[in-house]
């Protein structure tokens, strides 16, 4: 998928009053593909596509590197609860989440990494972080897990309460009772084998298979050349997974990121969407409904991406709503000229933060002008591209039939 021609605009992104540079390696941490992809992973990755379009357009360069779990914990155990091959269900899974991702117009990544093929890398990043002093083994299983104390940042950038950090650490999927280690927040860098569990050579370190952070971690100091300009996911990766990730990186002798961007959370009926308590919308099962993927997009863009907020069934009616009157407006164009203001106006919204809802306002008012027969806005060269380019959003297609 590439973007439409459209000439470069001269504004400059800034994230939280940040500017950002001009060539920026971006790390997105996939799915674990068990059960995808639910709308809290789709308003997540429109954050990045949102980011990617506009470093885009204004003339900056990106190369997107993002991972996909594709053997932990989760998938071994909904593997076995189903009776179906964890490989199998992984590849199912990944299948339809590209599915969901290309009927939402998500910008593919230029690099999308599976954990399997980057067992080698995670075993390097291990053995190197062992011969540092960083990590150590725990001589009953085998188990190598990384020292956090030896990394002097760690506690001072924790980004939660230090009180809080170890049972957060639990309840994401850390270890900190574990006897044995140094600290309760060491987590675990590989994992020896066990029966019955998939397994891999790994050198020095023995079979087994890698834990959760230095997977991202291998992943991104390979693919991109060391820590990632910008580091994104969701709110609940915020600690451990990728604060954990970036001391890896730091005990790989890689500098630091410049900034780690955390879109907010998506609840249904008052709670979090989240596989644990299976209160999930998918977008594949909106979209077999007969849901038009331009509006769910615009439902999902309504929101601020730093907001945490709740999904109600009439967002895909209003959206639709918005998106049928868009499209009125773009087939009553008649473009003109070379010029474009509502590319500068939506460019300027998602420069500012990536404010969305204030980039879809600016559509609504070019429309709203369009169906009043205003001259400038009806010959507008480049308003339909722009939509496209800026917000994913074709208007020149061909709505979706209900079901």
């Amino acid at each position: 998928m590439t973007l439409p021609p459209l000439p470069v605009l001269d504004v400059v992104p800034r994230i939280g009053g940040l500017t950002l540079p001009r060539e920026v390696a971006l790390y997105t941490c996939g799915i674990t593909p068990y059960d995808a992809t639910h709308l809290g992973h789709a308003h997540t990755y429109l954050t990045f596509d949102h980011l990617v379009r506009i470093l885009t357009v204004t003339g900056g360069h990106v190369r997107h590197v993002q991972n996909v779990t594709d053997v932990d914990d989760p998938l071994l155990e909904r593997a076995a609860a189903t009776g179906v091959d964890w490989r199998e269900l992984a590849a199912s899974q990944v299948e339809l989440f590209a599915a969901d991702m290309a009927a939402l117009r998500i910008l593919p990544p230029d690099a999308w990494v599976g954990v399997v093929e980057s067992i080698p890398l995670v075993v390097d990043a291990v053995a190197r972080l062992l011969a540092a002093g960083a990590a150590y083994r725990l001589p009953a299983s085998g188990d190598v897990y990384a020292a956090v104390e030896e990394d002097t940042s760690f506690h001072e950038r924790l980004p939660v309460p230090a009180g809080d950090a170890v049972a957060m650490f639990a309840e994401r999927g850390g270890d900190p009772e574990r006897p044995g280690k140094r600290s309760p927040l060491d987590p675990l860098l590989w994992r020896a084998e066990r029966p019955g569990e998939p397994a891999w050579e790994g050198g020095p370190l023995g079979r087994g298979r890698p834990g959760w952070h230095i997977e991202c971690a291998a992943i991104a100091a390979h693919h991109l050349g060391g820590a990632p300009t910008i580091t994104g996911g969701g709110s609940d990766l915020a600690f451990p997974h990728h604060h954990m990730s970036a001391s890896h990186l730091r005990a790989l002798g890689h500098g630091e990121g410049v900034l780690t961007m955390h879109a907010g959370m998506v609840s249904l009926d008052g709670e979090k969407m989240s596989k644990s308590r299976g209160n999930l919308e998918f977008v594949s099962r909106l979209l077999a409904g007969g849901a038009d993927p331009a509006a769910l997009r615009l439902a999902l863009a309504g929101h601020h991406w730093r907001s945490d907020w709740e999904w109600h069934p009439a967002d895909i009616e209003a959206a639709r709503g918005r998106l049928d009157r868009w499209r009125a407006a773009a087939h009553a164009t008649r473009p003109a000229g070379s010029g474009s203001p509502l590319a500068r106006s939506i460019a300027t919204a998602l420069a500012d933060d990536l404010d969305s809802p204030a980039a879809l306002a600016a559509v609504d008012a070019w429309a709203g002008r369009v169906l009043a027969g205003d001259d400038e806005a009806l010959s507008d060269a480049h308003a339909v591209a722009a939509v496209d380019a800026l917000l994913g959003v074709d208007l020149q297609d061909r709505p979706r039939r209900r079901r």
